[in-house]
């Protein structure tokens, strides 16, 4: 069986996005995004590691 390839996050540092689990937490910006790895730092919960395979977070325009 081949392997998966790797998960790739169309996020990149400096964009702002909301959780769509948590709009409590406020817009948030991405600070460093690598593979799955999204760290984003929300107006009203701080810096977050999510997992982007796991959570889409929505992007704002």
């Amino acid at each position: 069986m081949p392997a998966a390839p790797p998960f790739r996050s169309f996020l990149e540092p400096g964009q702002f996005v909301l959780h769509p689990d948590h709009p409590e937490w406020g817009r948030g910006q991405v600070q460093s995004a690598v593979g799955h790895r999204v760290t984003v730092n929300f107006e009203h919960q701080g810096k977050m590691l999510i997992d982007a395979s796991i959570v889409a977070l929505t992007i704002l325009s």
